[in-house]
């Protein structure tokens, strides 16, 4: 398909045109799989949350529902949603930092390893983050989605997301700090 504007595809799926459905399956599929691989740290579940989340639309979408715009904001609100109701249910999910490789070719063993602890701290400590506060530095830290972006998903105000994002900040400031670990985690 073409490029067509968010809104086109929007349209396009409002009347289930399959061209306009496979686009905006396209588009948003792995950006939607790597947020829910990230929170959920399960490839299998994460692939039920991104077809759960479509087939949600779907659903909206068929009764007359749905997003009007932001349709990108409105997926990732399903996932969160969905996201956050397997957390309830299962409080020993992990959390997936993404694929990035942080460490450097020609480090020590030692210093693979000490990287390699840091990043289990954190997501130990993100996992101790409410699901708001988590919500808001995944998506800014690791997403690299903007405050408006974020306000979208989340239908609150930008400064609303500052302040998540401060509160979060400061809590795995403390977590760290009180397991012994403190650093720039920014």
């Amino acid at each position: 398909m073409n490029s067509y504007s968010e809104e086109d595809l929007l349209k396009g799926a409002r009347d289930f045109n399959q061209e306009s459905l496979a686009a905006l399956f396209d588009l948003y599929v792995a950006g939607l799989f790597r947020y829910a691989l990230r929170l959920l740290g399960d490839e299998p579940m994460a692939r039920d949350c991104v077809s759960e989340t479509y087939s949600r639309l779907l659903k909206n979408l068929s009764a007359g529902m749905g997003p009007e715009k932001f349709l990108k904001a409105y997926l990732y609100r399903i996932a969160h949603n969905w996201i956050n109701d397997v957390y309830r249910k299962s409080s020993r999910l992990p959390l997936n930092l993404g694929d990035r490789d942080y460490a450097d070719k020609k480090e020590s063993p030692e210093k693979i390893a000490e990287k390699s602890m840091e990043k289990q701290k954190m997501l130990q400590a993100l996992r101790r983050l409410p699901p708001d506060q988590r919500q808001v530095i995944v998506l800014h830290f690791f997403e690299e989605w903007d405050y408006q972006q974020i306000a979208e998903s989340m239908q609150k105000q930008p400064g609303n997301i500052r302040v998540l994002q401060h509160r979060g900040l400061e809590t795995l400031h403390k977590i760290l700090g009180s397991d012994g670990e403190e650093g720039n985690y920014e």
